[in-house]
Protein backbone atom coordinates (compact mmCIF):
# COMPACT_ATOMS: atom_id res chain seq x y z
CA UNK A 1 0.00 0.00 0.00
CA UNK A 2 2.77 2.40 0.95
CA UNK A 3 4.58 1.88 -2.37
CA UNK A 4 1.35 2.65 -4.18
CA UNK A 5 1.01 5.87 -2.16
CA UNK A 6 4.47 7.09 -3.17
CA UNK A 7 3.88 6.24 -6.81
CA UNK A 8 0.55 8.12 -6.79
CA UNK A 9 2.12 11.07 -4.97
CA UNK A 10 4.94 11.24 -7.48
CA UNK A 11 2.50 10.72 -10.34
CA UNK A 12 0.44 13.68 -9.08
CA UNK A 13 3.55 15.81 -9.45
CA UNK A 14 3.48 15.16 -13.16
CA UNK A 15 1.30 17.39 -15.26
CA UNK A 16 0.57 14.75 -17.91
CA UNK A 17 -1.03 11.59 -16.49
CA UNK A 18 0.13 9.60 -19.53
CA UNK A 19 3.77 9.90 -18.42
CA UNK A 20 4.90 6.83 -16.54
CA UNK A 21 7.17 7.23 -13.54
CA UNK A 22 10.47 5.40 -14.05
CA UNK A 23 11.46 3.18 -11.16
CA UNK A 24 14.76 5.04 -10.75
CA UNK A 25 12.94 8.34 -10.31
CA UNK A 26 10.54 6.78 -7.82
CA UNK A 27 13.47 5.44 -5.79
CA UNK A 28 15.17 8.84 -5.89
CA UNK A 29 11.95 10.52 -4.78
CA UNK A 30 11.49 8.10 -1.88
CA UNK A 31 15.09 8.48 -0.76
CA UNK A 32 15.56 12.22 -1.21
CA UNK A 33 12.20 14.03 -1.10
CA UNK A 34 12.67 15.09 2.53
CA UNK A 35 16.14 16.50 1.80
CA UNK A 36 14.78 18.53 -1.13
CA UNK A 37 11.79 19.80 0.85
CA UNK A 38 13.95 20.81 3.86
CA UNK A 39 16.48 22.62 1.68
CA UNK A 40 13.72 24.50 -0.11
CA UNK A 41 11.92 25.31 3.14
CA UNK A 42 15.07 26.71 4.72
CA UNK A 43 15.51 29.09 1.78
CA UNK A 44 11.87 30.09 1.23
CA UNK A 45 10.59 29.86 4.80
CA UNK A 46 7.25 28.70 3.41
CA UNK A 47 5.89 25.15 3.19
CA UNK A 48 3.79 25.81 0.09
CA UNK A 49 6.78 27.24 -1.76
CA UNK A 50 8.92 24.32 -0.60
CA UNK A 51 6.35 21.89 -2.02
CA UNK A 52 6.42 23.77 -5.33
CA UNK A 53 10.21 23.51 -5.35
CA UNK A 54 10.00 19.79 -4.57
CA UNK A 55 7.75 19.27 -7.60
CA UNK A 56 9.96 21.43 -9.80
CA UNK A 57 13.14 19.59 -8.85
CA UNK A 58 11.72 16.13 -9.53
CA UNK A 59 10.06 17.24 -12.76
CA UNK A 60 13.43 18.55 -13.92
CA UNK A 61 15.00 15.27 -12.92
CA UNK A 62 12.34 13.38 -14.89
CA UNK A 63 12.90 15.55 -17.94
CA UNK A 64 16.65 15.05 -17.88
CA UNK A 65 17.77 13.31 -21.01
CA UNK A 66 17.56 9.58 -20.38
CA UNK A 67 20.80 9.18 -22.32
CA UNK A 68 22.70 11.56 -20.07
CA UNK A 69 25.21 10.26 -17.57
CA UNK A 70 23.83 9.05 -14.25
CA UNK A 71 24.25 11.43 -11.35
CA UNK A 72 27.52 10.90 -9.51
CA UNK A 73 26.17 12.30 -6.27
CA UNK A 74 22.36 12.47 -6.33
CA UNK A 75 22.15 14.01 -2.84
CA UNK A 76 24.45 16.87 -3.82
CA UNK A 77 22.66 17.40 -7.13
CA UNK A 78 19.21 17.46 -5.50
CA UNK A 79 20.31 19.77 -2.67
CA UNK A 80 21.77 22.27 -5.16
CA UNK A 81 18.73 21.96 -7.39
CA UNK A 82 16.44 22.65 -4.42
CA UNK A 83 18.44 25.70 -3.32
CA UNK A 84 18.50 27.10 -6.85
CA UNK A 85 14.80 26.46 -7.47
CA UNK A 86 13.96 28.05 -4.10
CA UNK A 87 16.01 31.11 -5.00
CA UNK A 88 14.11 31.24 -8.31
CA UNK A 89 10.82 31.26 -6.38
CA UNK A 90 12.02 34.14 -4.22
CA UNK A 91 13.26 36.04 -7.26
CA UNK A 92 9.98 35.56 -9.10
CA UNK A 93 8.10 37.07 -6.17
CA UNK A 94 10.59 39.95 -6.07
CA UNK A 95 9.02 41.58 -9.12
CA UNK A 96 5.70 42.07 -7.34
CA UNK A 97 6.99 42.89 -3.89
CA UNK A 98 6.73 46.41 -2.59
CA UNK A 99 7.97 47.73 0.70
CA UNK A 100 6.05 50.62 2.22
CA UNK A 101 8.25 53.39 3.51
CA UNK A 102 7.31 55.15 6.69
CA UNK A 103 7.86 58.85 7.31
CA UNK A 104 9.80 58.14 10.47
CA UNK A 105 12.64 55.73 10.97
CA UNK A 106 13.26 54.79 14.58
CA UNK A 107 16.78 55.31 15.92
CA UNK A 108 17.16 51.57 16.32
CA UNK A 109 14.61 49.31 14.65
CA UNK A 110 13.47 46.22 16.48
CA UNK A 111 12.09 44.18 13.57
CA UNK A 112 10.12 41.04 14.11
CA UNK A 113 11.69 37.82 12.93
CA UNK A 114 9.36 37.34 9.96
CA UNK A 115 10.12 40.84 8.67
CA UNK A 116 13.85 40.22 8.98
CA UNK A 117 13.48 36.85 7.24
CA UNK A 118 11.57 38.45 4.35
CA UNK A 119 14.16 41.21 4.02
CA UNK A 120 16.99 38.67 4.03
CA UNK A 121 15.19 36.56 1.40
CA UNK A 122 14.79 39.64 -0.83
CA UNK A 123 18.46 40.55 -0.34
CA UNK A 124 19.56 37.01 -1.24
CA UNK A 125 17.29 37.07 -4.29
CA UNK A 126 19.14 40.15 -5.55
CA UNK A 127 22.47 38.33 -5.50
CA UNK A 128 23.94 36.75 -8.61
CA UNK A 129 23.30 33.02 -8.96
CA UNK A 130 26.67 31.63 -7.78
CA UNK A 131 27.03 33.81 -4.65
CA UNK A 132 23.37 33.18 -3.72
CA UNK A 133 23.83 29.43 -4.08
CA UNK A 134 27.06 29.39 -2.06
CA UNK A 135 25.55 31.59 0.67
CA UNK A 136 22.49 29.35 0.93
CA UNK A 137 24.59 26.18 1.03
CA UNK A 138 26.89 27.66 3.68
CA UNK A 139 24.49 29.42 6.03
CA UNK A 140 21.10 27.89 5.33
CA UNK A 141 22.10 24.30 4.60
CA UNK A 142 25.05 24.43 7.02
CA UNK A 143 27.68 22.95 4.72
CA UNK A 144 31.36 23.73 5.26
CA UNK A 145 33.45 25.63 2.73
CA UNK A 146 35.27 22.38 1.90
CA UNK A 147 31.99 20.53 1.28
CA UNK A 148 30.72 23.34 -0.95
CA UNK A 149 33.99 23.42 -2.87
CA UNK A 150 33.81 19.69 -3.54
CA UNK A 151 30.14 19.94 -4.52
CA UNK A 152 30.73 22.78 -6.97
CA UNK A 153 34.16 21.70 -8.21
CA UNK A 154 35.93 24.89 -7.08
CA UNK A 155 38.62 25.63 -4.52
CA UNK A 156 37.79 26.16 -0.83
CA UNK A 157 39.61 29.49 -1.00
CA UNK A 158 37.28 30.70 -3.75
CA UNK A 159 34.29 29.59 -1.66
CA UNK A 160 35.65 31.56 1.32
CA UNK A 161 36.17 34.66 -0.82
CA UNK A 162 32.65 34.45 -2.25
CA UNK A 163 31.17 33.90 1.22
CA UNK A 164 33.08 36.92 2.58
CA UNK A 165 32.04 39.22 -0.27
CA UNK A 166 28.44 38.04 -0.11
CA UNK A 167 28.27 38.66 3.64
CA UNK A 168 29.62 42.18 3.10
CA UNK A 169 27.03 42.86 0.40
CA UNK A 170 24.19 41.51 2.54
CA UNK A 171 25.38 43.47 5.56
CA UNK A 172 25.06 46.69 3.54
CA UNK A 173 21.50 45.81 2.59
CA UNK A 174 20.56 44.80 6.15
CA UNK A 175 22.08 47.77 7.96
CA UNK A 176 18.75 49.03 9.33
CA UNK A 177 18.21 45.64 11.00
CA UNK A 178 21.75 45.49 12.31
CA UNK A 179 21.57 48.97 13.87
CA UNK A 180 24.39 50.30 11.68
CA UNK A 181 24.54 53.61 9.89
CA UNK A 182 25.17 54.00 6.17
Amino acid sequence: MKGQYWRSTLQSVLEEPAISVPDELERAFRAQHRLVFRAAYRVTGNAADAEDVLQTVFLRLLRRDSHSDPLENPESYLRRAAVNAALDVIRSRQTNATIPLSDKTPARMQPDVSSLRQTLARAIAQLKARPAEIFALRFIEGLSNQEIAEMLGISPVLVAVIVHRTRQQLRKQLRPYLGERS
